[in-house]
């Protein structure tokens, strides 16, 4: 497997951002009958966003310091 942080990051980054910015997980907490979650979706999706990336930015990091 070839840079996993990179991986990682980009496919987390992707998944929280169209949860964060979309209403999909709103409309799916509703259908599982999770709807009373919503209110607390900021205070765990934000910090993932952020997490995932950093984890992307090291990873870029980590590829562009084996180059040289």
């Amino acid at each position: 497997m070839k840079k996993p942080l990179v991986k990682i990051g980009a496919i987390g980054t992707v998944l929280v951002a169209i949860c964060c910015f979309t209403p999909l997980l709103v409309w799916f907490l509703g259908v599982v009958g999770l709807l009373a979650m919503v209110g607390y979706l900021d205070l765990i999706l934000f910090p993932l966003l952020g997490l995932f990336i950093i984890l992307l930015l090291i990873g870029l990091l980590q590829g562009a310091g084996r180059k040289k």
